[in-house]
């Protein structure tokens, strides 16, 4: 607690008057070390989960235990989960530029280049274009720079056992880690993995994709041929199983994925079609009739699209655009129409370098 010396010189400063000569002047003090991080220990959340696992899964429970309680407890990870806080602006041109830069799109032509037979096949076979596959790449791991170094087993168990009970969803957010957990551990066992040497994401997202175990597991596929999936060695594996992915999501082969469009200034008519967010609703007759004005390859457009706005900050105009079921299926691999229109931009600016470059 602050002495009331120096508590009312505070006050005193911030009346106008000068703070009387004989004020302590304020100590310099060494912040205090951060809490020592410790195994999660048999908390009984944990024990519970261990034991229906190993039933459902007919493994040692007193192993599984001893393995879970044994994970560290990691404030970063708790504090990464965290939403930003209340009232920061977002800002897409900032975010834009943090993705579609100099160094990336150089090491997404290099990996193109050293890919593009996987790349080609991948889109003959599933529908999705390789520009899109390599624009998710780069954003999410730089090419397989970045593919983080938290141990997995450490995140998704303190994920799931102590979950920052302030975030707005804590209840939800903790269960869906609980079934990656148990997703990460059956991963474990079907390819040899040893679950305290593998590394990924604070989330628990994992090689050069950043599958969740539980994706890896239902969309992942073994694409180089060599009899085992590999999503954290095999870039070709990564290549095919990002287009599975999105196919299995119900990408549209020949589609775009967004179009331009200018909407009405009337705040109502606008919160009403931003109201469904990134989910497809509306046709070009029913924006036309809103009083929008769709590009004219939108009103070409037969399906449905929804009406997107991404702020740029408190200074500037947001920027709307139209999405398709197809810019809706790249959310489905992070639900933010930032981060979507981040990996298509990347992917186009990567492909319009390579012709450059010829």
């Amino acid at each position: 607690m602050r002495s009331l010396s120096v508590l009312a010189c505070a006050f005193a400063l911030s009346l106008g008057f000068a703070a009387p000569a004989h004020a302590a002047k304020p100590r310099h003090t060494k912040a205090p070390p951060p809490p020592a991080i410790q195994p999660l220990g048999l908390r009984p959340a944990l024990v519970a989960f261990a034991d229906e696992l190993a039933a459902a899964q007919n493994w040692d429970a007193a192993a599984l235990r001893e393995q879970l309680s044994q994970a560290l407890d990691l404030p970063r990870v708790k504090q990464l989960i965290l939403p930003a806080a209340t009232g920061t602006a977002k800002n897409w041109t900032a975010y834009r530029d943090r993705f579609i830069e100099p160094k990336r799109l150089d090491a997404g032509v290099e990996f193109w280049s050293a890919h593009e037979a996987a790349l080609t096949r991948a889109e003959s076979q599933y529908g999705v274009p390789a520009e899109v596959i390599v624009g998710i790449l780069g954003v999410e791991t730089f090419y397989g720079r970045i593919t983080g170094g938290f141990k997995v087993l450490d995140a998704l168990a303190t994920l799931a056992f102590d979950f920052p009970d302030e975030h707005p969803r804590a209840a939800e957010r903790q269960a869906f880690f609980r079934r990656e957990l148990a997703e990460f551990l059956k991963l474990c066992r079907e390819n040899g993995l040893d679950p305290a040497d593998v590394r990924g994401s604070y989330a628990g997202a994992l090689g050069w994709p950043q599958f969740m175990p539980g994706s890896w597991r239902q969309h992942a596929v073994d694409f180089d041929g060599d009899g085992r999936v590999d999503l954290i060695a095999s870039p070709v594996d990564a290549i095919g199983s990002i287009a599975h992915y999105l196919s299995e999501y119900g990408w549209k082969p020949g589609e775009a994925t967004h179009y331009s469009v200018r909407i009405p200034a009337d705040p109502i008519t606008r919160r009403r079609l931003l109201a469904p967010d990134i989910k497809p609703m509306f046709t070009a007759a029913d924006l036309i009739e809103a009083g929008a004005l769709p590009s004219e390859a939108a009103r070409d457009h037969a399906g449905p699209m929804a009406v997107i706005e991404l702020q740029n900050g408190p200074k500037q105009p947001p920027t709307v655009l139209l999405g398709t079921q197809n810019f809706w299926v790249v959310t489905r691999y992070n639900w933010s129409a930032y981060y979507a229109l981040a990996v298509i931009e990347l992917g186009q600016a990567v492909k319009a370098r390579r012709l450059q470059s010829r």
